[in-house]
């Protein structure tokens, strides 16, 4: 394969909407067996950022030569949902070792090159971990379903053809949420030691509520039943189970996708929502299994 070609390496197909044999219409996200489908793929990468894409995925293997394993894209841009500027590149590299700081100094230098060279993207994201870790019994329910279902093989064998299938369920739902709690005094503490400017606090306002509408989503899931990453969609979903918490989740939505630098919005999420989101969801779904630092 010409490696200047984006060809679509997902072996497991996107969901889509229907009616199941029973004549039942099925929710968003999930196959017709109700597992959840993986999202993205490469055909959706926007034609204005295929150039990013490809160059992120020929310096890789410069970066960790014989190391790297396989490597993701994940969100907007694979799902074909990604704005001009205003998107970032979100990418998941799993090396065939344990990464150690030198590698982590190095992915972050990748990205930063990335992103000065090209304007249709505002940032690299990159997740680094090592393969036995995302096939590790204790992922099995968070980073391993994140590979399975919310990543775009970009490079290397398909960590996912590893992974078992998931469904919407309150296993899944404790495992990749149920540490908000655990996340809150670091988030005060964030916004303690931020700059006192609307600057400084937006990227803060964008990442927490996209974390408390995910949350809360999730809280929901099973009952819902269906997966979508649309936060305007999950917040809607939480929203039909939790009408006393409706706006506030629709507002949280509406700043992931255009975030303010309102410290009194930041207030709220660590004073009220969040304590009362991580409460509810401990008492429905349980607390997530603690990781390692």
């Amino acid at each position: 394969m010409n490696r200047s070609d984006l060809t679509d390496g997902t072996a497991r197909t996107s969901g889509t909407h229907g009616v199941d044999g029973a004549g039942a219409v099925r929710r968003p996200g999930l196959d017709a067996q109700g597992f959840i489908a993986r999202e993205g793929s490469l055909t959706r990468v926007p034609d204005v950022f295929r150039p990013v894409v490809a160059a992120a995925r020929d310096r890789l293997p410069d970066v960790f030569g014989e190391r790297l394993h396989s490597a993701y894209l994940y969100g907007s841009i694979p799902r074909g949902t990604a704005r001009v500027g205003r998107s970032d590149l979100d990418l998941l590299v799993a090396l065939r070792e344990e990464p150690a700081d030198a590698d982590r100094d190095a992915v972050r230098a990748l990205g930063e090159a990335v992103d000065e060279e090209f304007g249709q993207i505002d940032g690299v994201g990159t997740l680094l971990y090592g393969r036995e870790r995302l096939l590790s019994e204790m992922e099995r329910y968070d980073l391993g379903w994140f590979v399975a279902c919310l990543c775009t093989p970009l490079l290397g064998e398909d960590l996912a053809e590893r992974l078992p299938r998931y469904r919407p369920d309150s296993l899944l739902a404790r495992e990749t949420n149920g540490d908000l709690a655990r996340r809150l005094p670091g988030w005060r503490e964030r916004i303690e030691g931020a700059p006192d400017t609307e600057e400084a606090r937006r990227p803060l306002v964008r990442f927490m509520s996209r974390h408390l509408v995910r949350t809360g989503f999730t809280l929901v899931m099973p009952r819902w039943q269906g997966w979508t990453s649309d936060l305007r969609e999950m917040a809607e979903a939480f929203s039909a189970y939790h009408p006393e918490r409706a706006s506030q989740m629709r507002t949280a939505a509406h700043y992931g996708y255009e975030p303010v630098g309102d410290a009194g919005v930041l207030r709220s999420y660590v004073d009220d929502l969040g304590p009362w989101l991580a409460e509810e969801y401990a008492r429905v779904h349980g607390t997530k299994a603690p990781r390692p630092d």
